[in-house]
C-alpha cells in the first residue's frame, strides 16, 4: 500500500531512472570526521515540507495524493532534465511549472488563487523540531554552516526569517549562483568557494538519498538525514552516516 509518507519521499527524492552521465564525478572520498569544520545543509533536514502536502490535500480533497506524487516527481525531474540540458530556470519557477503541468495531466482544475497559495507555502515553512538545539550545538563547538540547496536565496532567506533562524548560518547557498541543480558538481562545489576549505573538512547533511549519493560522489562527508525512513538508493555511494534527525549528524562531527 501506498502511503503518504512513500508520496513524501518519492516526490522529494525525485523521479528513479533520470542520469546525469554528462556530470561525471572523480573527486576523492572525504577525510575523516575529526577534522570537519563546517556543515553544509540542504534546505529540507532543516526545513519541514509537510504543511505544503496538507494544503495540497485541503484544497484538493479525494485527488491530493496523486497531485502530491506527479507535482514532486515533475518538480525535481525538471531540475535535472534542465540542468543537463543548460536551460537553467530556478527553483520557484520550476515549482510553478511542475504544479501546473501535473494539474494539466491528470485533469485537475488549478486556479491561479490555488496556485499562488500552494506556492507561497513554500516560503513559510516550519523547522523539525531538533533543528534550534542542533544548530546551536555546532555554533557553540566553533563549526560554520551553511545552507547548500536547490531553492533560491529569497526562498531560504525567507523560511530562514520565518524561523528565526538567520544568525545562525555563515552562508546561504542557492544553485542560482552557479545554475546548476544538485547532483550537479558546481552545486556542490559552492561550499569549497564559500568555506575556502578542503571537501574533507565540511561535512553534508542530505534529506533526500539521491543527494546523499550526490555529495558522497563530490568527497564531502555525507550524513544523510533520513527523516522519512526510506529505502537506500542504488547509486554505488553510500553515506558516512544515515540517521532519522540531526542527532546522527551531531555524532558524526562533534568529538566525543
Amino acid at each position: 500500500m501506498i502511503t503518504r509518507r512513500h508520496l513524501l519521499y518519492h516526490g522529494l527524492c525525485g523521479m528513479a531512472g533520470l542520469a546525469f552521465s554528462s556530470l561525471p564525478f572523480t573527486a576523492p572520498r572525504a577525510a575523516a570526521p575529526s577534522r570537519i569544520q563546517a556543515v553544509a545543509f540542504d534546505a529540507f533536514p532543516i526545513f519541514d515540507p509537510r504543511p505544503v502536502f496538507k494544503t495540497l490535500h485541503g484544497l484538493f480533497p479525494g485527488q491530493g495524493g496523486v497531485l502530491q506524487k506527479l507535482w514532486l516527481a515533475k518538480q525535481f525531474g525538471y531540475t535535472w532534465l534542465r540542468t543537463s540540458a543548460g536551460q537553467y530556470k530556478n527553483f520557484y519557477g520550476i515549482t510553478g511549472d511542475a504544479l501546473t503541468a501535473s494539474a494539466d495531466e491528470l485533469g485537475i482544475a488549478l486556479s491561479a488563487t490555488h496556485k499562488d497559495r500552494l506556492l507561497e507555502s513554500y516560503l513559510s515553512l516550519p523547522v523539525w523540531p531538533d533543528v534550534k538545539d542542533a544548530l546551536q550545538k555546532l555554533r557553540a563547538a566553533g563549526l560554520r554552516l551553511a545552507f547548500l540547496s536547490n531553492m533560491t536565496e529569497e526562498m531560504l532567506k525567507t523560511n530562514m526569517t520565518h524561523n528565526d533562524i538567520v544568525s545562525l548560518f555563515d552562508f546561504t547557498l542557492s544553485t542560482d549562483r552557479v545554475r546548476a541543480f544538485k547532483p550537479a558538481a558546481a552545486a556542490y562545489q559552492m561550499g569549497l568557494d564559500a568555506f575556502n576549505l578542503p571537501r574533507g573538512n565540511i561535512a553534508f547533511a542530505a534529506f533526500a538519498g539521491w543527494d546523499a549519493a550526490g555529495a558522497a560522489w563530490f568527497g564531502y562527508p555525507t550524513v544523510w538525514v533520513n527523516r522519512m525512513g526510506a529505502a537506500a538508493e542504488r547509486l554505488d555511494a553510500k553515506p558516512d552516516r544515515t540517521a532519522p534527525d540531526l542527532s546522527g549528524l551531531l555524532e558524526f562531527v562533534l568529538p566525543a
